[in-house]
């Protein structure tokens, strides 16, 4: 069996597409390592929360592998890139209404150089997922 791309990025511009025309705040959740250019100052226990709104982001490109935009943090423009492998869920602020995504450290492992520190990455929730013959 070849391997099937994932559907996530597709689920993230889906979600993103709905909060934008149900005038809701798309919200993003990252699990940050050191392939992820984010803010530092703003990361709490290796996430941080992203607005993805028009008004918050310029220039938003959700692509297969990458999200990418620039966004003003403290009044001070920053280009933002996400690994989409590293999103844990997109939701609306106002109602918390979305998806989250499992986290697959060994989709992690593949982009990243291998370190002490990514080998030691692990699944913090188990799969809901089983195999149907």
């Amino acid at each position: 069996m070849s391997d099937i791309p994932s559907n996530k990025p597709y689920l993230i511009r889906a979600l993103h597409q709905w909060c934008s025309d149900n005038g809701f705040t798309p919200f993003m959740a990252v699990f940050v390592d050191s392939t992820v250019e984010v803010p530092m100052e703003f990361i709490k226990n290796d996430e941080i929360v992203l607005n993805l709104s028009s008004e918050a982001c310029h220039q938003l490109q959700i692509e297969n592998d990458y999200i990418s935009f620039q966004a003003r943090f403290g009044g001070v423009p920053r280009k933002i890139l996400v690994p989409v492998t590293h999103v844990l869920a997109i939701y609306a602020r106002e109602n918390g209404q979305g998806m989250s995504f499992p986290f697959d450290s060994t989709e992690i492992k593949d982009l990243t150089p291998k370190k002490a520190e990514t080998s030691e990455i692990k699944s913090t929730k188990p799969s809901f997922l089983k195999i149907v013959k």
